[in-house]
C-alpha cells in the first residue's frame, strides 16, 4: 500500500490523537502526521501555508466536538480557504456523536468526504488512506 505525504488530526482529546497517529505510523500510511487540539490552531496553520504544497495535509481527520472552534466552525473557514489552497484536501469529519441530525448536516457539505463515528479503527485507517492514493 502507498502512503500519502501527510494527515492532519484535529481533535481536542490528547490520548485519540496520540493513539491515531501511532496507528497511522506504525500502518505506515504517512510520512508525516500533524495534530492540533483544536480547529483554530488548525484553521491558522493552514491559512499561514495556503501556498505551500507540501506543507499541506492530504487528509485532515476532524473532530466534531471541540472547545474554541469546533468541527463545524472549522468547515465553515476551511471553505472560505479552500480556493486558495495549493492541493486538494480530503477532510473526514470524526465524532462520537451518533445523532442523525450531525450526520445529515455532514452530508449536505462537499468539502466533507464522509463522516466517521470514533473510534476510528486501523482498517478504517487503511481505506481512507487508500482512497486518497488511488
Amino acid at each position: 500500500m502507498n502512503m500519502v505525504d501527510s494527515v492532519c488530526i484535529i481533535d481536542d482529546d490528547k490520548i485519540y490523537r496520540f493513539t491515531t497517529e501511532k496507528y497511522i505510523q506504525m500502518l505506515r500510511l504517512a510520512s508525516n502526521v500533524m495534530t492540533y487540539g483544536d480547529g483554530e490552531e488548525a484553521i491558522l496553520y493552514l491559512k499561514d501555508n495556503h501556498s505551500h504544497a507540501t506543507k499541506l495535509p492530504d487528509i485532515i481527520f476532524l473532530d466534531l466536538n471541540m472547545p474554541i472552534m469546533d468541527g463545524w466552525d472549522f468547515i465553515e473557514e476551511y471553505i472560505k480557504l479552500r480556493p486558495q489552497l495549493a492541493k486538494k484536501i480530503i477532510v473526514y469529519m470524526v465524532s462520537s456523536s451518533i445523532d442523525e441530525r450531525d450526520k445529515d448536516r455532514a452530508s449536505q457539505i462537499s468539502e466533507i468526504s464522509d463522516f466517521i463515528i470514533k473510534p476510528i479503527t486501523e482498517e478504517q485507517l487503511v481505506t481512507l488512506v487508500g482512497k486518497a492514493v488511488a
